[in-house]
């Protein structure tokens, strides 16, 4: 009765925060959605875990847990900033950990009427949002009109065609409505979705193959292409990005400001070896309103976009943030996602579904590619793509779990 309960409610939730957390976020324009739902999650959690005789917990959540209050009290300790900025930080850089594992831990499943009501609600926002790429080529500032960003727009379009694939039956036909929704985003013109797209293509074409994957000379080279494939698609702006000239356009772009953050995360990590300098220090939202030192210790507070005044792009970008946790902490947060793609494959091996590997990887590739330069992993997008991939391998397991059981 109880996991009926959460099924029931996480649905709902679930559904809310599609749609007002991610679909129509940046034409409602509250920022503070994400957080409402990270919020209603966290609630939804603790009545979970208090309605289990034995209060049940997920052990590699609590070492997560464990690792952030080290960084919250170590921040305090060396003052990094501002308690009321550390403690901000925590929040934002903890809620995508929260959506995954609270989400695992509740251990939803959706039911056939639930996902065939989620598949038309998908593809009835995919059809809003392809008119939308369409008017595009007409005006090709409407999607930042209605949308704020296109950065959200190819989001969107991602976590749609995602969960379509996720509610079908793992079949040719589900492969390939995914690639012709995920095609939509296309219109956004994004680098870095063109470089998803294609990751995207190749998983669906070598989803068969998976099974068989061993690391050998033939699976080297095949990566070192793909790898080859995605810098040459990107090229122009990681040229952008790490080889900036500097002149008035880069200036006002913010490209000189992301290549500073990078260039500078190099001796912040030396410096403060190996837990880095903490919460709101470095890189992160927190660090802009409540101005971290930082920026003035390393001769960052000249810059457009760093400085005191307009702090517009410190948190433009997420590989430079993850410096605020020194090498340990990338180092943690690189393992979190291999955590996820090993639980997943040996999770593969025993069903031999592709669309829940297929999806895990995707979700991790995209934040992968994402975190060159944008804070989508903290943002309201990757909450909910975390939100997802909980789904994802919840199920994963409850259909591995019925196969070990027969």
């Amino acid at each position: 009765m109880l996991q009926q309960f959460i099924n029931k409610h996480y649905f709902e939730l679930f559904v809310f925060t599609l749609i007002l957390g991610l679909l129509l976020y940046g034409t409602i324009g509250f920022d503070g959605i994400d957080e409402i739902c990270a919020f209603l999650l966290f609630i939804f959690m603790l009545f979970g875990v208090f309605h289990t005789k034995d209060w049940r917990f997920n052990k590699p959540f609590l070492v997560t847990i464990g690792i952030f209050l080290f960084y919250t009290i170590y921040s305090i300790l060396i003052n990094s900033n501002v308690k009321q900025a550390i403690i901000k930080d925590l929040i934002i850089e903890f809620k995508p950990y929260l959506a995954f594992f609270g989400t695992y831990l509740l251990y939803p499943s959706f039911s056939d009427r639930q996902k065939s009501l989620l598949r038309i609600i998908c593809i009835g926002f995919w059809f809003l949002l392809l008119g939308l790429g369409f008017m595009t080529l007409y005006d090709k500032f409407i999607i930042n009109t209605v949308m704020f960003h296109n950065s959200y727009f190819a989001a969107c379009i991602i976590a749609l065609s995602l969960i379509v694939l996720f509610c079908g039956s793992d079949t040719l036909r589900d492969k390939l409505v995914f690639i012709v929704m995920l095609s939509a985003g296309l219109f956004s013109t994004r680098s870095k979705f063109y470089g998803f797209f294609l990751i995207s293509v190749i998983l669906i074409l070598i989803a068969p193959k998976l099974k068989d994957f061993k690391i050998n000379i033939k699976t080297i080279l095949f990566g070192i292409i793909v790898i080859g494939l995605l810098i040459l698609v990107g090229w122009n702006k990681l040229d952008l990005y790490f080889a900036v000239g500097g002149t008035e356009e880069d200036i006002q772009s913010g490209l000189v400001a992301r290549m500073m953050l990078y260039k500078t995360s190099l001796e912040v990590l030396v410096d403060y070896f190996p837990f880095g300098p903490g919460f709101a220090s470095f890189a992160s939202y927190a660090s802009g309103v409540y101005y971290s030192d930082l920026y003035y210790k390393y001769g960052l507070d000249g810059v457009w976009g760093i400085n005191k005044i307009d702090y517009s792009y410190i948190a433009d970008t997420y590989y430079p943030c993850l410096t605020q946790f020194g090498v340990i902490g990338i180092l943690l947060f690189f393992y979190f996602f291999w955590y996820l793609i090993q639980k997943s494959y040996s999770l593969y091996i025993q069903n031999l579904q592709e669309k829940y590997l297929v999806i895990t990887l995707l979700i991790i590739g995209f934040f992968l590619i994402e975190s060159i330069a944008d804070a989508t992993f903290t943002s309201h997008r990757g909450y909910f793509l975390m939100m997802l991939l909980g789904v994802v391998i919840a199920e994963q397991k409850q259909v591995t779990d019925k196969i070990v059981q027969k």
